[in-house]
């Protein structure tokens, strides 16, 4: 690919050089951490604002009504700006000046704040963090068609996209988690009496999430405040360089003659109308890459985290050696998967494939969780990025079991299918934006980044709301489950329930809506021929 030119007049494609792909997918991850802190924010909630358990899981989804409202416009203003800025990056900005701002005093305000009010300033915090989660996050989306339209390339986005978040997902984040920050912010009266003391005084309510060990009252990190402060500061400033490098990778590509018809066109209202009626593509896309999301959203969820390997398998410090065991072979195999399926064979396959393979690594890892399930017979070697000599534990057989063993080849295969099937719906809104172009002439990547955005964070935030309410199902309506838990039956379902059921009915509506998608391969390059030869009249045209 590297051989190609930039640009082909012949054929009116243009590439984007690697690693220009390579810095703009980082967008995502920037924006991905601010989610990742978010996606325990129940406890937050539930421990420091003091709200029940019910209402934390459904807040984030309540608010999307305040996101409906917001992301339409923000991607008008998308499709309308064209400055010396470019048009995408002066959202980055916008959005990730936001994201920290908020974060920044929700973390720290809202506890120093007279109980009665923290949730009222909850929520007004949280209404400026969307609108800047949108700002940033629409141009992961609408900048996908001007970063490059070669069919074969497009998937290279989603193959860096995949290297980015499966290794702070899946490797750095549960390590940190894990083995630093909840074993450091987690407080017993033995030790913090007088630190527990005062963090109940401030927040009364806490005394009631304190739990008992051998006659030692134990607080967990994630109802410690200052562990929260200190996820900001790493999750922020982490973003921020992102965000920047994002920036740098898109510059080249964020100019009017990369969009659409190479000129600027005026949209509006009845256009929108018009485009959410009949533009099948992005239509199918939203209902296959909503629901997919909100597979992925459960399934990660911290509170199922804690319940699978805290109480189900009894030893929360295997979450992290699953995660560094596996990590590695699993970008390997999405690596080769993508470069095979995606960028050979198109993204519509891509997807199917990657939803038919995580089906079935489902349906063995239910098996094994209902065979390992407070038994003990879950091994796996334990060991954490600050003591590098366990790591030598990961060649002992010893350390390991015939469950533990099976139970990685199988998260190694259902992570590389599940990072196929998620990541490739991003670059696949681009082959939707031109589609409309070919269709209606219309350049609206703000709209498809919206709508899509839109629907993807209010199916994804019910995730929140399906797990908070199926632990309010079997007790758990004051106080979220933590790894000093005890194992039930009821919790074994829920967990199963969370880390497999939901997603499988996501990955079913993956199937559906990919049989009615109509962007196959073949028809993509039929449609960059067509834009190809308006855009060649227009310019002889202008001559």
């Amino acid at each position: 690919m590297s051989k190609q030119p930039l640009e082909d007049q012949a054929t009116g494609l243009h590439r984007a050089k690697g690693w220009e792909i390579g810095f703009f997918s980082l967008n995502n991850l920037s924006t991905n951490l601010y989610m990742l802190l978010m996606n325990s924010i129940s406890y937050y909630l539930v421990g420091i604002v003091g709200i029940g358990v019910v209402l934390a899981g459904s807040i984030v989804t309540i608010m999307r009504v305040w996101d409906g409202v917001t992301d339409p416009f923000v991607g008008m203003i998308v499709d309308r700006t064209n400055t010396k800025f470019g048009k995408n990056r002066p959202f980055i900005v916008i959005g990730q000046a936001i994201l920290f701002i908020t974060t920044f005093l929700m973390f720290r305000i809202i506890p120093t704040v007279n109980p009665s009010i923290r949730f009222p300033v909850y929520i007004v915090l949280y209404m400026l963090y969307i609108i800047g989660y949108t700002c940033q996050c629409v141009v992961t989306k609408s900048a996908q068609s001007c970063l490059t339209n070669d069919p074969a390339q497009r998937p290279v986005f989603s193959m860096w996209d995949s290297v980015w978040v499966t290794l702070v997902f899946s490797f750095i984040w549960p390590i940190v988690l894990s083995t630093y920050l909840i074993p450091n912010y987690t407080l017993n009266s033995a030790q913090h009496a007088d630190k527990i003391a005062e963090l109940v005084a401030q927040t009364p309510h806490l005394a009631d999430m304190l739990t008992e060990s051998n006659g030692v009252q134990i607080l967990s990190g994630f109802y410690n405040p200052e562990m929260w402060v200190m996820m900001q500061l790493v999750i922020g400033g982490f973003s921020a360089v992102m965000a920047v490098l994002a920036i740098i990778g898109i510059s080249r590509k964020d100019n009017i003659k990369y969009f659409g018809l190479g000129e600027e066109q005026k949209v509006g209202f009845k256009d929108y109308v018009d485009v959410l009626a009949h533009n099948r593509g992005i239509q199918m896309l939203v209902v296959s890459a909503s629901t997919d999301k909100l597979a992925s959203s459960t399934k990660s969820n911290t509170t199922v985290m804690v319940c699978l390997w805290g109480i189900v398998f009894g030893n929360y410090a295997m979450y992290s050696s699953n995660s560094a065991i596996t990590t590695i072979p699993i970008l390997i195999l999405t690596l080769f998967l993508m470069n095979k399926v995606a960028c050979k064979m198109g993204q519509k396959k891509a997807l199917l494939m990657g939803t038919y393979g995580s089906m079935i690594c489902a349906v063995v890892s239910c098996i094994l969780i209902m065979l390992g399930a407070n038994k003990g017979i879950m091994q796996l070697p334990v060991f954490s990025l600050t003591k590098p000599s366990t790591f030598a534990g990961l060649f002992m057989p010893s350390n390991w079991s015939m469950i533990g063993l099976i139970w990685v080849i199988v998260a190694i295969l259902m992570g590389a299918f599940n990072n196929m099937a998620g990541n490739i719906v991003i670059p696949m809104t681009a082959d939707c934006a031109d589609y409309e172009v070919y269709r209606t002439g219309r350049y609206v990547p703000g709209l498809m980044g919206t709508l899509f955005s839109f629907v993807d964070k209010l199916i994804s935030s019910l995730a929140s709301t399906f797990v908070a309410l199926t632990f309010s199902a079997i007790g758990f309506k004051e106080v979220l489950p933590t790894v000093e838990t005890p194992f039930s039956n009821g919790i074994l379902i829920a967990t199963i329930v969370c880390f497999l059921g939901f997603p499988m009915i996501g990955w079913l509506c993956n199937i559906i809506s990919m049989h009615f998608y109509p962007l196959t391969k073949e028809k993509m390059a039929e449609i960059q021929d067509e834009i190809a030869r308006i855009k060649n009249e227009q310019a002889q045209a202008k001559a």
